[in-house]
């Protein structure tokens, strides 16, 4: 028999997004947690699959890290529903440190709005949860390096609190390439990488290995080398140990730039430019990853506006995890059941309170489609109060993509070996949020 919360779960998932309050947030989640926990649904690191995977045990598949920004809770709703068909296991819901902010999504809000969503679709099992890209700004760091290290852990501190067992640490930004060697270009990154990593180990709950990600190429730049990954690693090893304490692990998987951006390449009519990824340095630098540094693997960033036939290519050549956003935002706008006086209201305050957002020689739609995403935040309760046949609807049309995905990326009949790997931990969530939420890297 139902309880009286699990009842009113719906209710609970929208007092929850609606409040500012966050001490109301904190004991909305609090209480969904409890719930979680009475269905066996527990939150959980990915770390020792992934470190499986790097032993080429199992089958070769890539798991989706996904951004959602908007209808989180119906969009969650919906992988979940796709999982339980597939029997799928190894999936991720993620969320950047500059979505954090700009869609007003605070760590304890969104764990307490996935684990809802797993209540109501029932599901069990472990649900992965991950702070991503928590980066560091390149402008604050070479100002101050200290305060600016201080602030991401401030920011992954909050994320850790709220269940995020996995932390994608993105210091990639201060890579310098002035320098006259490869190590010298990567020391800021390796060496930063690796005080964050041992901040983790110190805050994380006993019983749980937080899976930490690196990351040698920013998104959007130059592709990254096999002398950048051993020039990383090699550093990163050399910062973290001896000092990591025993028994405790570096990172366990390491994002490259293989020729995609985020958001994709925007053409001036609102359309998105066909971007080709570098499969074969990609597959080079996973199996190095892996071979050399066991790893579970090599990670795509900035892939959900590429060509439908690339998906089913990663498996194929190793790649552990590709992050997916922007598609999933695009699909919620588009759709012809998004009422077209709420876009147009939308796209008026982009166009007012984005300017900054406009970059010289832009089109009309290509400052529309960048920018929009800005307005997630100030307009979350206007989409959140939509009738619900309209949230539904939505979430029902982007259900098919999550399918195709799922499907491309062999994550399908995932569950058994996840369950096998991954045990349940039973942890208690400080939940605090006292971190400035802004940045600049999603997917």
């Amino acid at each position: 028999m139902a309880t009286g919360m699990e009842q009113n779960i719906d209710d609970l998932v929208k007092e929850l997004i609606l409040t500012s309050d966050m001490n109301k947030k904190k004991d909305v989640t609090g209480k969904i947690i409890e719930l979680a926990k009475s269905k066996n649904i527990y939150l959980s690191s990915i770390h020792d699959l992934y470190i499986e995977q790097g032993k080429g045990k199992g089958t070769n598949f890539t798991v989706p890290a996904m951004n959602l920004r908007s209808l989180t809770y119906y969009l969650a709703k919906a992988i979940f529903r796709v999982a339980k068909k597939s029997n799928a296991g190894a999936f991720i819901f993620e969320i950047a440190k500059s979505e954090m902010g700009y869609t007003d999504q605070p760590p304890i809000e969104y764990t307490g709005v996935i684990l809802a969503a797993a209540i109501k679709e029932k599901y069990s099992g472990p649900i992965f949860i991950q702070g991503d890209h928590c980066q560091i700004k390149a402008k604050a760091y070479f100002e101050d390096p200290k305060k600016e290290i201080a602030a991401l852990k401030h920011l992954i501190e909050d994320c850790v609190s709220a269940g995020f067992f996995n932390i994608d640490i993105d210091s990639s930004t201060i890579v310098d390439l002035k320098k006259s060697t490869t190590t010298e270009q990567q020391r800021n990154n390796f060496q930063t990488c690796a005080e964050l990593t041992k901040f983790i180990r110190a805050i994380q709950p006993k019983g749980i290995m937080v899976s930490v990600g690196g990351e040698i190429g920013e998104v959007g730049g130059k592709n990254s080398t096999i002398e950048e990954l051993k020039a990383f690693m090699d550093g990163y090893l050399s910062s973290c140990y001896p000092s990591l304490p025993r028994g405790t692990a570096g990172i366990s998987k390491i994002s490259v730039q293989t020729g995609t951006s985020h958001g994709g390449v925007v053409l001036p009519d609102g359309t998105i430019a066909e971007v080709k990824v570098d499969f074969d340095t990609l597959k080079k630098l996973s199996a190095h990853a892996r071979e050399v540094y066991h790893l579970g693997g090599a990670v795509q960033h900035g892939a959900s506006t590429l060509p439908d036939r690339a998906f089913n290519k990663f498996p194929e050549i190793g790649t552990i995890e590709i992050h997916l956003a922007t598609n999933f935002q695009n699909m919620i706008f588009d759709s012809p059941k998004f009422p077209k006086a709420l876009k147009e209201k939308i796209y008026d305050w982009t166009r007012k309170s984005c300017p900054e957002e406009r970059k010289e020689g832009q089109s009309e739609d290509q400052f529309i489609y960048k920018a929009r995403k800005k307005a997630l935040g100030p307009f979350k309760k206007d989409i959140m109060s939509l009738p619900e046949e309209i949230k539904e609807g939505i979430a029902q049309e982007i259900e098919k993509n999550f399918e195709f995905l799922f499907k491309q990326l062999n994550v399908g009949n995932t569950k058994d070996l996840v369950n096998k790997v991954i045990k349940p931990v039973d942890v208690e969530l400080g939940l605090r949020s006292k971190a400035v939420l802004d940045g600049e890297g999603d997917d």
